[in-house]
């Protein structure tokens, strides 16, 4: 694989601000791609470069391995495949990868980045709403999703789809990145004060504590007396980059509300559900949602974690917007709530405003969303 073009001669090379602490909103993104720290294998396509991410796109060889792993410092994930793979599928004319076996994937993106730059990856939201558990992979890390400053080369998607099989092609974009430098995260009286202005949360009483905590909407009034769907199983294939091709009586099962608001989950199986608060993002901030509390339920939301700037925003085309959440319960059948918490919204200080926000020109498929399934799937 390419490791991409080569740096471009510029009269001001990319630079950041003395001090500065924030994500990195799209302008800089393609900055950097044009100052040689982000190195695509071929040109960036339409809409990749997002209000405050990247997405990535997958190369054109799938490598089935034995198993998950994290290469760890001095070793590179090539070493591992190599060490680790069973077979290798060419995703040239695209391949159906298999449920429940993992496979990894050369990235078209490799990076460069300079000492004061991280970045963190996750999956998109149709990625996470397909139950594809992805995340990106670094040589030499023991985090995945993780890329410290200063690292310089490739990057790798591990790819293990869990409910349905799918099929995929290079170029495919199932993950994104973000990059940020300094402290991002809004302190206490920071989100306080944002909220004070802005109303991040439609409820009177906020619960701003490490977070905007969002709760599991059970009662079925706000999406026309159903709480969510239950992903059937042996289904056929989903093509990820298809959309609005396929019928959802095919693939899920819709659930109805109970009278007393809870809802049992069913080890093994995949539920989507919706926030019982409407969020938004204001332009100046990004957010990303983090698990709860593993010590308060045996179930496992699995999200796509990245909120863009203007996600819900009344000026962007929202009036507010519901969390999709992705559910699992782990070893043991578990009893949801209406109301009950399962995630917290961390507020982060964009370095700039994006020149598109969330919902502007992209042709984002979640904006002022209830409950509400991946784009694939017709309503």
């Amino acid at each position: 694989m390419t490791s991409g073009h080569p740096p471009k001669d510029h009269a001001v090379p990319f630079s950041l601000p003395t001090h500065a602490n924030g994500i990195l909103p799209d302008r800089m993104i393609a900055a950097m791609a044009d100052d040689g720290l982000i190195l695509p294998a071929y040109p960036f396509v339409e809409s990749q470069i997002q209000p405050a991410s990247l997405d990535l796109r997958l190369g054109d060889v799938a490598y089935r391995v034995r198993a998950s792993f994290l290469p760890g410092p001095g070793a590179t994930v090539a070493e591992r495949i190599d060490e680790l793979k069973l077979h290798e599928i060419s995703l040239a004319d695209g391949a159906v990868l298999e449920t429940n076996c993992v496979y990894i994937v050369p990235l078209l993106e490799s990076l460069a980045l300079p000492p004061k730059i991280v970045a963190a990856a996750n999956p998109k939201s149709s990625t996470g709403r397909l139950d594809v558990f992805t995340r990106v992979i670094a040589d030499g890390t023991r985090r995945f999703d993780m890329i410290g400053a200063g690292y310089h080369g490739p990057l790798y998607a591990e790819i293990s789809p869990k409910t349905f099989p799918v099929l995929l092609r290079e170029g495919s974009r199932l993950s994104q990145v973000r990059f940020r430098t300094g402290d991002a995260v809004l302190s206490a009286g920071e989100l306080d004060a944002l909220h004070a202005a802005e109303r991040l949360v439609d409820t009177e009483k906020a619960d701003l504590t490490g977070g905007v905590a969002l709760s599991v909407d059970l009662s079925g009034q706000n999406s026309g007396g159903f709480v969510g769907y239950r992903a059937k199983r042996h289904t056929g294939v989903v093509d990820v980059d298809r959309r609005g091709g396929y019928g959802v009586d095919e693939f899920w099962e819709p659930i109805p509300a109970r009278s007393d608001g809870s809802l049992i989950l069913d080890p093994g199986e995949f539920y989507i559900l919706a926030s019982k608060e409407a969020v938004q993002v204001p332009p100046d901030y990004a957010a990303e949602m983090v698990p709860f509390d593993p010590l308060v339920g045996e179930f496992r939301v699995h999200y796509a974690g990245f909120f863009d700037p203007g996600f819900g925003y009344a000026g962007a085309g929202g009036q507010g917007a519901r969390a999709v959440l992705e559910v699992r319960s782990r070893e043991v059948p578990f009893i949801l709530e209406h109301g009950q918490i399962v995630g917290r919204l961390v507020y982060e200080k964009m370095l700039a405003r994006p020149d598109a926000m969330y919902g502007q020109r992209i042709g984002s498929n979640y904006q002022a969303q209830g409950l509400k399934l991946s784009k694939h799937f017709r309503v």
